[in-house]
Protein backbone atom coordinates (compact mmCIF):
# COMPACT_ATOMS: atom_id res chain seq x y z
CA UNK A 1 0.00 0.00 0.00
CA UNK A 2 1.11 3.54 -0.73
CA UNK A 3 1.20 6.17 2.02
CA UNK A 4 -0.49 9.37 0.86
CA UNK A 5 -0.88 10.99 4.27
CA UNK A 6 1.86 13.54 3.51
CA UNK A 7 0.02 15.01 0.54
CA UNK A 8 -3.69 14.61 1.34
CA UNK A 9 -4.35 17.51 3.73
CA UNK A 10 -7.41 18.77 5.59
CA UNK A 11 -8.94 20.44 2.54
CA UNK A 12 -7.14 19.18 -0.56
CA UNK A 13 -4.17 17.35 -2.06
CA UNK A 14 -0.91 19.30 -2.02
CA UNK A 15 2.79 18.46 -2.31
CA UNK A 16 6.06 18.77 -4.22
CA UNK A 17 6.18 17.05 -7.64
CA UNK A 18 7.69 14.52 -8.15
CA UNK A 19 9.33 14.25 -4.71
CA UNK A 20 6.10 13.81 -2.72
CA UNK A 21 3.68 12.70 -5.41
CA UNK A 22 3.61 11.82 -9.09
CA UNK A 23 1.37 10.66 -11.92
CA UNK A 24 0.81 7.21 -10.42
CA UNK A 25 -0.45 8.83 -7.22
CA UNK A 26 -2.71 11.05 -9.33
CA UNK A 27 -4.12 7.96 -11.07
CA UNK A 28 -4.77 6.30 -7.69
CA UNK A 29 -6.54 9.40 -6.39
CA UNK A 30 -8.60 9.69 -9.57
CA UNK A 31 -9.81 6.11 -9.24
CA UNK A 32 -10.61 6.56 -5.55
CA UNK A 33 -12.51 9.80 -6.13
CA UNK A 34 -14.49 8.30 -9.00
CA UNK A 35 -15.35 5.26 -6.88
CA UNK A 36 -16.49 7.53 -4.03
CA UNK A 37 -18.82 9.68 -6.13
CA UNK A 38 -20.07 6.75 -8.20
CA UNK A 39 -21.02 4.66 -5.17
CA UNK A 40 -22.42 7.45 -3.00
CA UNK A 41 -24.43 9.35 -5.63
CA UNK A 42 -24.34 7.37 -8.87
CA UNK A 43 -22.16 9.96 -10.60
CA UNK A 44 -21.27 9.00 -14.17
CA UNK A 45 -18.88 11.87 -14.98
CA UNK A 46 -16.19 14.03 -13.36
CA UNK A 47 -15.11 17.42 -14.74
CA UNK A 48 -11.46 18.45 -14.52
CA UNK A 49 -9.56 21.71 -15.03
CA UNK A 50 -5.95 22.67 -14.50
CA UNK A 51 -3.73 25.70 -13.97
CA UNK A 52 -0.56 26.71 -15.87
CA UNK A 53 2.02 24.73 -13.85
CA UNK A 54 4.22 22.45 -15.97
CA UNK A 55 3.11 19.39 -14.00
CA UNK A 56 -0.63 20.13 -14.16
CA UNK A 57 -1.41 18.57 -17.54
CA UNK A 58 0.41 15.25 -16.88
CA UNK A 59 -1.14 14.96 -13.41
CA UNK A 60 -4.66 15.76 -14.64
CA UNK A 61 -4.37 13.21 -17.44
CA UNK A 62 -3.16 10.52 -15.03
CA UNK A 63 -6.05 11.37 -12.71
CA UNK A 64 -8.41 11.02 -15.69
CA UNK A 65 -7.08 7.53 -16.37
CA UNK A 66 -7.94 6.58 -12.81
CA UNK A 67 -11.45 8.01 -13.17
CA UNK A 68 -12.00 6.15 -16.45
CA UNK A 69 -10.86 2.90 -14.86
CA UNK A 70 -13.89 3.05 -12.55
CA UNK A 71 -16.35 3.45 -15.43
CA UNK A 72 -16.79 7.20 -14.92
CA UNK A 73 -16.54 9.68 -17.81
CA UNK A 74 -14.17 12.65 -17.76
CA UNK A 75 -15.12 16.11 -19.02
CA UNK A 76 -11.93 18.09 -19.57
CA UNK A 77 -12.43 21.84 -19.19
CA UNK A 78 -8.71 22.44 -19.81
CA UNK A 79 -7.03 25.61 -18.58
CA UNK A 80 -9.07 27.36 -15.92
CA UNK A 81 -9.19 29.05 -12.56
CA UNK A 82 -10.42 27.15 -9.53
CA UNK A 83 -13.68 29.08 -9.54
CA UNK A 84 -14.16 28.11 -13.20
CA UNK A 85 -13.93 24.49 -12.03
CA UNK A 86 -16.56 25.23 -9.38
CA UNK A 87 -18.72 26.80 -12.08
CA UNK A 88 -18.31 23.63 -14.14
CA UNK A 89 -19.24 21.36 -11.22
CA UNK A 90 -22.22 23.59 -10.43
CA UNK A 91 -23.59 24.24 -13.90
CA UNK A 92 -23.02 20.67 -15.16
CA UNK A 93 -24.04 19.17 -11.80
CA UNK A 94 -21.10 16.76 -11.73
CA UNK A 95 -18.18 16.23 -9.32
CA UNK A 96 -14.99 18.11 -10.13
CA UNK A 97 -11.22 18.13 -9.71
CA UNK A 98 -9.00 21.20 -10.07
CA UNK A 99 -5.26 20.72 -10.55
CA UNK A 100 -3.44 23.58 -8.87
CA UNK A 101 -1.24 24.39 -5.90
CA UNK A 102 -2.84 27.84 -5.69
CA UNK A 103 -0.28 30.29 -4.26
CA UNK A 104 2.45 27.73 -3.52
CA UNK A 105 5.86 27.86 -5.28
CA UNK A 106 6.41 26.30 -8.71
CA UNK A 107 7.60 22.88 -7.52
CA UNK A 108 4.23 22.22 -5.81
CA UNK A 109 0.99 20.96 -7.26
CA UNK A 110 -2.28 19.72 -5.88
CA UNK A 111 -5.93 18.79 -6.41
CA UNK A 112 -9.04 20.53 -5.11
CA UNK A 113 -11.98 18.13 -5.18
CA UNK A 114 -15.69 18.85 -5.04
CA UNK A 115 -18.93 16.96 -5.43
CA UNK A 116 -21.68 17.78 -7.91
CA UNK A 117 -22.93 21.30 -7.38
CA UNK A 118 -19.46 22.33 -6.15
CA UNK A 119 -20.13 20.83 -2.70
CA UNK A 120 -16.90 20.55 -0.70
CA UNK A 121 -14.77 17.46 -0.20
CA UNK A 122 -12.60 17.82 2.90
CA UNK A 123 -11.13 15.70 5.65
CA UNK A 124 -14.52 15.45 7.36
CA UNK A 125 -16.48 15.04 4.13
CA UNK A 126 -14.88 12.27 2.09
CA UNK A 127 -11.21 13.09 1.71
CA UNK A 128 -10.14 10.49 4.28
CA UNK A 129 -12.01 7.83 2.31
CA UNK A 130 -10.35 8.98 -0.91
CA UNK A 131 -6.93 8.67 0.74
CA UNK A 132 -7.62 5.20 2.14
CA UNK A 133 -8.97 3.86 -1.15
CA UNK A 134 -6.16 5.44 -3.18
CA UNK A 135 -3.56 3.88 -0.87
CA UNK A 136 -5.21 0.46 -1.27
CA UNK A 137 -5.77 0.91 -5.05
CA UNK A 138 -8.01 -2.16 -5.27
CA UNK A 139 -11.78 -2.36 -5.85
CA UNK A 140 -14.32 -5.17 -5.82
CA UNK A 141 -16.93 -3.34 -7.89
CA UNK A 142 -16.73 -4.10 -11.61
CA UNK A 143 -17.60 -1.00 -13.68
CA UNK A 144 -20.79 -1.51 -15.66
CA UNK A 145 -19.81 0.79 -18.52
CA UNK A 146 -16.87 1.88 -20.64
CA UNK A 147 -16.07 5.49 -19.86
CA UNK A 148 -14.88 8.18 -22.25
CA UNK A 149 -13.21 11.59 -22.30
CA UNK A 150 -14.73 14.74 -23.82
CA UNK A 151 -13.48 18.33 -23.93
CA UNK A 152 -15.56 21.45 -23.21
CA UNK A 153 -14.57 25.11 -23.29
CA UNK A 154 -16.50 26.57 -20.36
CA UNK A 155 -14.76 29.94 -20.13
CA UNK A 156 -17.41 31.88 -22.14
CA UNK A 157 -20.27 30.42 -20.08
CA UNK A 158 -18.37 31.12 -16.83
CA UNK A 159 -17.88 34.75 -17.86
CA UNK A 160 -21.52 35.11 -18.88
CA UNK A 161 -22.70 33.72 -15.54
CA UNK A 162 -20.56 36.15 -13.55
CA UNK A 163 -21.73 39.10 -15.66
CA UNK A 164 -25.33 38.07 -15.03
CA UNK A 165 -24.73 38.41 -11.28
CA UNK A 166 -23.02 41.83 -11.28
CA UNK A 167 -23.95 44.40 -13.92
CA UNK A 168 -20.97 46.62 -14.65
CA UNK A 169 -22.30 48.04 -17.91
CA UNK A 170 -23.49 51.24 -16.22
CA UNK A 171 -20.30 51.89 -14.27
CA UNK A 172 -18.44 55.15 -14.66
CA UNK A 173 -15.17 54.57 -16.55
CA UNK A 174 -12.55 53.04 -14.26
CA UNK A 175 -8.84 52.50 -14.75
CA UNK A 176 -8.02 49.11 -13.24
CA UNK A 177 -4.58 47.57 -12.78
CA UNK A 178 -4.74 43.78 -12.51
CA UNK A 179 -1.77 41.70 -11.33
CA UNK A 180 -2.35 38.09 -12.34
CA UNK A 181 1.05 36.96 -11.02
CA UNK A 182 1.51 34.80 -14.16
CA UNK A 183 -1.43 32.78 -12.85
CA UNK A 184 -4.90 31.93 -14.09
CA UNK A 185 -6.24 35.46 -13.74
CA UNK A 186 -4.32 36.18 -16.94
CA UNK A 187 -6.57 33.62 -18.66
CA UNK A 188 -9.95 34.57 -17.16
CA UNK A 189 -9.84 38.35 -16.56
CA UNK A 190 -9.65 39.37 -20.27
CA UNK A 191 -12.76 37.32 -21.08
CA UNK A 192 -14.83 38.25 -18.02
CA UNK A 193 -14.15 41.99 -18.19
CA UNK A 194 -14.14 42.40 -22.00
CA UNK A 195 -16.31 45.20 -23.38
CA UNK A 196 -17.05 46.83 -20.03
CA UNK A 197 -16.28 50.51 -19.19
CA UNK A 198 -12.99 49.42 -17.65
CA UNK A 199 -9.52 50.37 -18.83
CA UNK A 200 -7.60 47.30 -17.69
CA UNK A 201 -3.84 47.66 -17.26
CA UNK A 202 -2.41 44.09 -17.18
CA UNK A 203 0.50 43.02 -15.02
CA UNK A 204 2.02 39.55 -15.55
CA UNK A 205 -0.85 38.09 -17.58
CA UNK A 206 1.48 35.62 -19.33
CA UNK A 207 0.71 32.12 -18.04
CA UNK A 208 3.92 30.82 -16.48
CA UNK A 209 3.90 28.24 -13.70
CA UNK A 210 7.52 29.07 -12.80
CA UNK A 211 6.35 32.51 -11.55
CA UNK A 212 9.22 34.58 -12.99
CA UNK A 213 8.07 37.91 -11.53
CA UNK A 214 6.86 37.09 -8.02
CA UNK A 215 5.01 34.33 -6.23
CA UNK A 216 1.28 34.35 -6.95
CA UNK A 217 0.51 34.82 -3.27
CA UNK A 218 -0.94 38.29 -2.60
CA UNK A 219 -1.31 37.46 1.10
CA UNK A 220 2.43 38.21 1.35
CA UNK A 221 2.83 42.01 1.20
CA UNK A 222 6.03 41.62 -0.83
CA UNK A 223 3.96 40.30 -3.72
CA UNK A 224 1.74 43.40 -3.79
CA UNK A 225 4.60 45.88 -4.29
CA UNK A 226 4.48 45.85 -8.10
CA UNK A 227 0.71 46.34 -8.13
CA UNK A 228 0.85 49.17 -5.61
CA UNK A 229 3.49 50.99 -7.65
CA UNK A 230 1.58 50.46 -10.89
CA UNK A 231 -1.68 51.82 -9.46
CA UNK A 232 0.05 55.06 -8.45
CA UNK A 233 2.08 55.28 -11.66
CA UNK A 234 -0.95 54.71 -13.90
CA UNK A 235 -3.25 57.01 -11.92
CA UNK A 236 -5.61 54.05 -11.57
CA UNK A 237 -8.84 53.95 -9.58
CA UNK A 238 -8.19 50.46 -8.19
CA UNK A 239 -5.76 47.55 -8.25
CA UNK A 240 -6.65 43.85 -8.15
CA UNK A 241 -4.23 41.00 -7.37
CA UNK A 242 -5.22 37.38 -7.95
CA UNK A 243 -3.47 34.35 -6.53
CA UNK A 244 -2.18 31.54 -8.75
CA UNK A 245 -5.51 29.78 -9.30
CA UNK A 246 -7.47 33.06 -9.19
CA UNK A 247 -9.95 31.98 -6.54
CA UNK A 248 -8.77 34.79 -4.24
CA UNK A 249 -8.52 38.51 -4.95
CA UNK A 250 -6.76 41.30 -3.04
CA UNK A 251 -7.72 44.93 -3.54
CA UNK A 252 -5.51 48.04 -3.59
CA UNK A 253 -7.00 51.55 -3.48
CA UNK A 254 -6.09 54.56 -5.64
CA UNK A 255 -3.28 55.53 -3.24
CA UNK A 256 -1.66 52.12 -3.60
CA UNK A 257 -2.81 51.10 -0.12
CA UNK A 258 -4.16 47.56 0.45
CA UNK A 259 -7.83 47.29 1.36
CA UNK A 260 -8.42 44.82 4.16
CA UNK A 261 -10.20 41.63 3.02
CA UNK A 262 -12.48 42.16 6.03
CA UNK A 263 -13.52 45.53 4.57
CA UNK A 264 -14.16 43.82 1.23
CA UNK A 265 -16.22 41.18 3.05
CA UNK A 266 -18.34 43.86 4.71
CA UNK A 267 -18.80 45.81 1.47
CA UNK A 268 -19.88 42.76 -0.54
CA UNK A 269 -22.10 41.54 2.32
CA UNK A 270 -24.01 44.83 2.29
CA UNK A 271 -24.53 44.52 -1.48
CA UNK A 272 -25.77 40.93 -1.20
CA UNK A 273 -28.09 41.78 1.70
CA UNK A 274 -29.55 44.65 -0.32
CA UNK A 275 -30.92 42.14 -2.85
CA UNK A 276 -33.44 41.07 -0.20
CA UNK A 277 -33.07 37.35 -0.90
CA UNK A 278 -31.58 36.27 2.42
CA UNK A 279 -30.08 37.53 5.65
CA UNK A 280 -27.37 35.09 6.71
CA UNK A 281 -23.72 36.04 6.16
CA UNK A 282 -20.87 33.73 7.16
CA UNK A 283 -17.55 35.06 8.44
CA UNK A 284 -14.63 33.16 9.90
CA UNK A 285 -13.35 33.86 13.37
CA UNK A 286 -10.30 35.89 12.33
CA UNK A 287 -12.36 38.33 10.27
CA UNK A 288 -12.63 41.84 11.71
CA UNK A 289 -15.36 42.37 14.29
CA UNK A 290 -16.53 45.18 12.01
CA UNK A 291 -18.00 42.52 9.69
CA UNK A 292 -20.69 41.15 12.05
CA UNK A 293 -21.42 44.69 13.26
CA UNK A 294 -22.04 45.97 9.73
CA UNK A 295 -24.03 42.88 8.77
CA UNK A 296 -26.38 43.44 11.72
CA UNK A 297 -26.68 47.15 10.91
CA UNK A 298 -27.95 46.19 7.45
CA UNK A 299 -30.52 43.69 8.68
CA UNK A 300 -28.38 40.60 8.31
CA UNK A 301 -27.58 37.71 10.60
CA UNK A 302 -23.84 37.05 10.95
CA UNK A 303 -22.69 33.47 11.63
CA UNK A 304 -19.15 32.85 12.88
CA UNK A 305 -17.28 29.75 11.75
CA UNK A 306 -13.88 28.07 11.65
CA UNK A 307 -11.21 28.98 9.13
CA UNK A 308 -11.17 26.89 5.95
CA UNK A 309 -13.22 26.61 2.78
CA UNK A 310 -14.78 23.22 3.51
CA UNK A 311 -16.14 24.49 6.84
CA UNK A 312 -17.41 27.75 5.33
CA UNK A 313 -19.12 26.03 2.40
CA UNK A 314 -20.79 23.46 4.64
CA UNK A 315 -22.05 26.19 6.99
CA UNK A 316 -23.28 28.28 4.07
CA UNK A 317 -25.28 25.35 2.73
CA UNK A 318 -26.65 24.54 6.19
CA UNK A 319 -27.81 28.12 6.82
CA UNK A 320 -28.68 29.03 3.22
CA UNK A 321 -26.32 32.00 3.57
CA UNK A 322 -26.22 34.60 0.80
CA UNK A 323 -22.52 35.34 1.23
CA UNK A 324 -19.43 34.39 3.20
CA UNK A 325 -15.99 35.93 3.60
CA UNK A 326 -12.62 35.05 5.06
CA UNK A 327 -9.78 37.37 6.00
CA UNK A 328 -7.59 35.34 3.62
CA UNK A 329 -9.59 36.90 0.75
CA UNK A 330 -11.79 33.92 -0.04
CA UNK A 331 -15.33 35.07 -0.84
CA UNK A 332 -18.29 32.67 -1.15
CA UNK A 333 -21.62 33.28 -2.86
CA UNK A 334 -24.95 31.47 -2.75
CA UNK A 335 -25.40 32.51 -6.40
CA UNK A 336 -22.18 30.61 -7.15
CA UNK A 337 -23.17 27.30 -5.54
CA UNK A 338 -21.84 28.56 -2.18
CA UNK A 339 -18.34 28.30 -3.64
CA UNK A 340 -15.53 30.85 -3.51
CA UNK A 341 -14.76 33.10 -6.45
CA UNK A 342 -12.30 35.96 -6.41
CA UNK A 343 -13.57 37.21 -9.75
CA UNK A 344 -17.14 37.74 -8.54
CA UNK A 345 -15.89 39.54 -5.42
CA UNK A 346 -13.72 41.79 -7.61
CA UNK A 347 -16.72 42.60 -9.79
CA UNK A 348 -18.75 43.61 -6.73
CA UNK A 349 -15.99 46.00 -5.63
CA UNK A 350 -15.74 47.43 -9.14
CA UNK A 351 -19.52 47.92 -9.26
CA UNK A 352 -19.60 49.59 -5.84
CA UNK A 353 -16.81 51.93 -6.93
CA UNK A 354 -18.25 52.63 -10.37
CA UNK A 355 -21.78 53.46 -9.29
CA UNK A 356 -20.67 56.46 -7.22
CA UNK A 357 -18.05 59.17 -7.53
CA UNK A 358 -15.83 58.85 -4.46
CA UNK A 359 -12.37 57.25 -4.60
CA UNK A 360 -12.01 53.72 -3.29
CA UNK A 361 -10.19 54.83 -0.13
CA UNK A 362 -13.20 56.90 0.93
CA UNK A 363 -15.69 54.22 -0.09
CA UNK A 364 -14.01 51.51 1.99
CA UNK A 365 -13.23 53.70 5.02
CA UNK A 366 -16.72 53.03 6.38
CA UNK A 367 -15.98 49.30 6.48
CA UNK A 368 -12.63 49.60 8.31
CA UNK A 369 -13.28 50.34 11.97
CA UNK A 370 -10.41 48.75 13.89
CA UNK A 371 -6.65 48.32 13.82
CA UNK A 372 -5.52 44.85 12.77
CA UNK A 373 -2.14 43.13 12.80
CA UNK A 374 -2.68 40.88 9.83
CA UNK A 375 -1.43 37.33 10.19
CA UNK A 376 1.89 37.03 12.03
CA UNK A 377 3.57 33.61 11.88
CA UNK A 378 6.00 32.18 14.44
CA UNK A 379 7.98 28.97 14.04
CA UNK A 380 7.66 26.94 17.24
CA UNK A 381 8.58 23.45 18.45
CA UNK A 382 5.64 23.01 20.82
CA UNK A 383 2.57 24.76 19.45
CA UNK A 384 0.20 23.17 21.95
CA UNK A 385 2.40 24.08 24.90
CA UNK A 386 2.86 27.70 23.82
CA UNK A 387 -0.86 28.07 23.20
CA UNK A 388 -1.69 26.65 26.63
CA UNK A 389 0.70 29.10 28.29
CA UNK A 390 -0.92 32.04 26.50
CA UNK A 391 -4.39 30.83 27.47
CA UNK A 392 -3.41 30.43 31.11
CA UNK A 393 -1.93 33.92 31.30
CA UNK A 394 -4.96 35.69 29.83
CA UNK A 395 -7.54 33.59 31.68
CA UNK A 396 -5.85 34.60 34.92
CA UNK A 397 -6.58 38.21 33.98
CA UNK A 398 -10.27 37.54 33.38
CA UNK A 399 -10.25 37.48 29.57
CA UNK A 400 -12.91 35.50 27.72
CA UNK A 401 -11.58 32.44 25.87
CA UNK A 402 -12.98 30.07 23.25
CA UNK A 403 -11.46 27.24 21.20
CA UNK A 404 -13.68 26.98 18.12
CA UNK A 405 -10.52 27.12 16.01
CA UNK A 406 -7.26 27.51 17.91
CA UNK A 407 -7.42 29.97 20.80
CA UNK A 408 -9.51 33.15 20.62
CA UNK A 409 -9.14 35.61 23.50
CA UNK A 410 -11.45 38.62 24.03
CA UNK A 411 -10.29 41.45 26.30
CA UNK A 412 -12.59 43.87 28.15
CA UNK A 413 -11.38 46.90 26.13
CA UNK A 414 -12.64 45.43 22.83
CA UNK A 415 -9.27 44.01 21.77
CA UNK A 416 -9.02 40.36 20.77
CA UNK A 417 -6.64 37.87 19.21
CA UNK A 418 -6.66 34.41 17.70
CA UNK A 419 -3.73 32.00 17.92
CA UNK A 420 -3.93 28.96 15.61
CA UNK A 421 -1.53 26.16 14.77
CA UNK A 422 -0.86 25.54 11.09
CA UNK A 423 -2.19 22.27 9.66
CA UNK A 424 0.93 21.72 7.58
CA UNK A 425 3.89 23.54 9.16
CA UNK A 426 5.41 24.02 12.66
CA UNK A 427 3.84 27.48 12.89
CA UNK A 428 1.56 29.42 15.19
CA UNK A 429 -0.52 32.02 13.35
CA UNK A 430 -1.48 35.15 15.29
CA UNK A 431 -4.18 37.67 14.35
CA UNK A 432 -4.81 40.68 16.61
CA UNK A 433 -7.41 43.43 16.43
CA UNK A 434 -8.00 46.40 18.72
CA UNK A 435 -9.88 49.72 18.77
CA UNK A 436 -6.66 51.59 17.87
CA UNK A 437 -3.15 50.88 16.59
CA UNK A 438 -1.41 51.53 19.91
CA UNK A 439 -3.45 48.88 21.73
CA UNK A 440 -3.18 46.48 18.80
CA UNK A 441 0.60 46.70 18.70
CA UNK A 442 0.91 46.38 22.46
CA UNK A 443 -1.25 43.25 22.51
CA UNK A 444 0.45 41.79 19.44
CA UNK A 445 3.92 42.27 20.91
CA UNK A 446 2.92 40.78 24.24
CA UNK A 447 1.49 37.61 22.69
CA UNK A 448 4.47 37.24 20.35
CA UNK A 449 6.86 37.53 23.26
CA UNK A 450 5.07 34.66 25.00
CA UNK A 451 4.92 32.54 21.82
CA UNK A 452 8.57 33.08 20.87
CA UNK A 453 10.12 32.99 24.33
Amino acid sequence: MADLSAIIKAYDVRGVVPDQWDEDDARRIGAAFAELVATESGATAVVTAHDMRPSSVPLSRAFAQGVLSRGVDVVEAGLGSTDLLYFAAGSLDVPGAMFTASHNPAQYNGIKLCRAGAAPVGQESGLVTVREWAERDSYERVPARTAEVTQRDLLPAYAQHLRSLVDLSGSRPLRVVVDAGNGMGGHTVPVVLAGLPLDVVPLYFELDGTFPNHEANPLDPANLVDLQAAVVREGADIGLAFDGDADRVFVVDERGEPVSPSAVTALVAVRELAKGRGTTVIHNLITSRAVPEIVREHGGQPVRTRVGHSFIKAEMARTDAVFGGEHSAHYYFRDFWWADTGMLAAMHVLAALGEQGRPLSELTAAYSRYAASGEVNSTVDDAAGRTAAVREAFEAEGATVDEMDGLTVDLPDGSWFNLRASNTEPLLRLNVEAPDRVRMERLRDRVLEMVRA
